[in-house]
């Protein structure tokens, strides 16, 4: 019921970044002091990404690269900073839900692990079980060969009279 829901409202988050990109590029590009810092940004992008093209399509890279006018500059700064800035909310969302998965997964295997150790806490308490049985069944055979079948039926009886013998008082 709650991935659902968190999916969901990752989802939403994602749709709600889209207007406020928008506006966000509006106002930089309104703000007379971040204008001019955006412009110098978009030209030193500008200037960039010519020159990876230029070297990916194999023309010259020593030609001058002529600047951006004012309006072109801050309609690519303000398209960059929008860009920027959906692309961040997606990545917070991402990493949020690999957090949430990986918590998950920790308690998972927390549990694993405890059901393991209560199945090696029973495995060892049977083996002690099982090594007590073999030793009364010891004990039990060497009184059976020691006095016949009649002293498996006397077992108490013999048992005494051997502590008896043993402990003279």
């Amino acid at each position: 019921m709650v991935l659902p829901l968190l999916k969901l409202g990752t989802l939403a988050l994602k749709t709600l970044s889209k207007p406020i990109a928008s506006r966000l590029k509006k106002q930089a590009a309104l703000h007379p002091k971040f204008r001019t810092s955006i412009i110098s940004f978009a030209q030193a992008n500008h200037r960039l990404t010519t020159n990876i093209q230029r070297r990916i399509y194999g023309h010259a890279t020593d030609v001058e690269i002529r600047p951006l006018n004012e309006e072109k500059a801050v309609q690519a700064a303000g398209d960059l900073i929008s860009e920027l800035f959906v692309f961040s909310v997606a990545g917070v969302a991402l990493i949020f839900e690999v957090q949430r998965s990986a918590r998950s997964e920790a308690k998972k295997e927390e549990v694993r692990k405890q059901e393991l150790e209560e199945m090696r806490q029973r495995d060892e308490d049977l083996a002690k079980e099982m090594e007590s049985l073999k030793q009364k069944l010891e004990e039990l055979e060497q009184l059976a060969k020691g006095k016949g079948l009649t002293g498996v039926f006397n077992f108490k009886n013999v048992k005494t009279q051997n502590a008896n013998s043993v402990n003279p008082a």
